[in-house]
């Protein structure tokens, strides 16, 4: 479809249930959303053409197949030039362990979510990163001991809200 989809409440509720189960029936959804099936089909396709979702991802459940450390990691750049910041940006992407990379306000320039199959292999990675000379000045790490909370679902009907 060309141009912005204006979003309605069935638009918002297909794409709530969505998110909570992509793999969802057409049909299951339709109930969920109150629609017949064709009609929910066709929004559907139409939010997927507008972009509006974007992809359809497997969750993976890692710790049954391996350990894993998550660190967070403060980064502060030498110099602030635009250019320093495209330099950081493209080299900090190309790594494997980097899951998010965040240009943030306050005290740092980065906040940068690593995860790594150890200790240890998290310091063999930010070495390999400093040794590019990409421009950090300082970095501080933050080792995740215990994720009380993490959702994967946006809260978008509150996000929604005037």
């Amino acid at each position: 479809m060309e141009g912005m989809v204006k979003l309605d409440r069935i638009d918002i509720n297909i794409l709530v249930e969505l998110q909570k189960d992509g793999r969802m029936t057409n049909v299951s959804l339709a109930d969920a959303v109150g629609l017949s099936a064709s009609p929910c089909l066709q929004r559907v396709k139409r939010l997927e053409s507008a972009g509006y979702i974007s992809s359809y991802k497997a969750h993976i459940n890692l710790a049954k197949i391996t350990d894993s450390v998550t660190i967070f990691t403060e980064v502060t750049l030498s110099d602030h030039k635009r250019e320093d910041f495209a330099k950081f940006e493209a080299n900090i992407r190309q790594v494997d362990e980097v899951l998010e990379c965040h240009l943030i306000s306050g005290g740092y320039d980065y906040l940068v979510r690593f995860m790594t199959r150890s200790i240890q292999h998290y310091q063999e990675v930010i070495e390999s990163i400093i040794d590019k000379n990409i421009g950090i000045a300082k970095y501080f790490s933050y080792i995740v001991i215990k994720s009380p909370v993490m959702k994967e679902v946006v809260p978008l009907r509150k996000l929604l809200r005037h």
